[in-house]
């Protein structure tokens, strides 16, 4: 019972979030990305503000740090809310739910990899191994993850759209290492700003959108278990486990976008599963405990002055 306790946040977190890559594929007929990316945010935010408030009750003070922070919060929410969730659902719109998850699954490795060019961490051989089987993994599903396999070899703007969308929240990962507001605080923050930034984009553009009920009913799903319930089991669960041992269980993704796609109707190919086998193994050994050394901290006469915490 404690073990269920313990690794049940982290594996419902990307249950939750693998329903994002199926049903978005379904509603995004019913939504340009844009606006399925508006009403997402819009309709999390009030969610997530009132579990902050719960949750972060006693530490009320750390609002004053998200604004002391406000630019990088700025910064965060146009990478990681807006640029990658419109890179998201624009792909979806022409790649399957399953090769953009198995596609995804390789991130952990790609931000392993930018934390040695832009932090200054080190890898060692078998981790440079694993970031190579990624990325062959990858390649398999991009060139042969279509129904027609070898005969069919293409490549879809959809996977290149979500290999932007890898990029966008690798930077917006590799940032968030200089935040210094609390996870669940920082997300609201970026998911209110977001909300913001987006809605006189939409005044311009206008709401085109006239969604049956089935994309009403696709759009609170997206909104209340990927957006909000999603973010804070992920923050519960690196709190109990870490951020390395969370991090292991992002390997579930790909594995609960086939099983549900499945479910609901779609089949999958055989290059699919193998690619993903491939992409899967070659992140266990990116991430594995071992597979990066930690960029040198600077010693107290190098080290620049520390900001003020309140």
């Amino acid at each position: 019972m404690n073990l269920l306790r313990r690794y049940s946040p982290a594996v419902l977190a990307q249950l939750f979030w693998a329903m994002n890559f199926v049903v978005g594929d379904r509603v995004i007929a019913e939504f340009t990305p844009l606006e399925l990316t508006f009403f997402r945010w819009l309709g999390a935010f009030p969610i997530l503000l009132v579990i902050t408030l719960w949750i972060e009750r006693e530490h009320l003070d750390k609002w004053r740090l998200a604004a002391r922070e406000w630019w990088i919060h700025i910064i965060q929410a146009v990478l990681g809310m807006v640029g990658y969730t419109l890179l998201l659902y624009a792909a979806l719109d022409t790649t399957s739910p399953v090769n953009a998850s198995v596609i995804s699954a390789i991130n952990p490795a790609v931000i392993a990899l930018a934390a040695v060019v832009v932090l200054g961490e080190r890898i060692r051989r078998g981790g440079v191994l694993g970031i190579a089987i990624s990325f062959v993994g990858v390649v398999i599903v991009v060139l042969l993850g279509g129904s027609g396999g070898i005969a069919d070899v293409r490549i879809v703007p959809g996977d290149l759209l979500i290999l932007g969308a890898i990029l966008a929240w690798t930077a917006y990962v590799i940032i968030s290492r200089r935040i210094q507001t609390p996870p669940i605080t920082a997300t609201t923050v970026q998911v209110g700003m977001s909300a913001l930034m987006l809605a006189p984009v939409m005044v311009i553009v206008g709401i085109q959108a006239q969604p049956s009920a089935e994309g009403w009913w696709g759009l609170a799903i997206i909104i209340i278990f990927p957006s909000a319930l999603a973010y804070l089991l992920w923050n519960v669960a690196v709190t109990q486990l870490g951020p390395s041992r969370t991090g292991v269980f992002l390997n579930l993704l790909p594995v609960f976008t086939a099983i549900i796609a499945v479910a609901l109707g779609d089949a999958l190919t055989v290059w699919q599963v193998i690619g993903g086998i491939i992409v899967l193994v070659g992140v266990y050994l990116t991430t594995r405990p071992g597979a990066t050394i930690p960029a040198p901290v600077p010693t107290a006469r190098d080290a620049a002055p520390a900001p003020d915490r309140e």
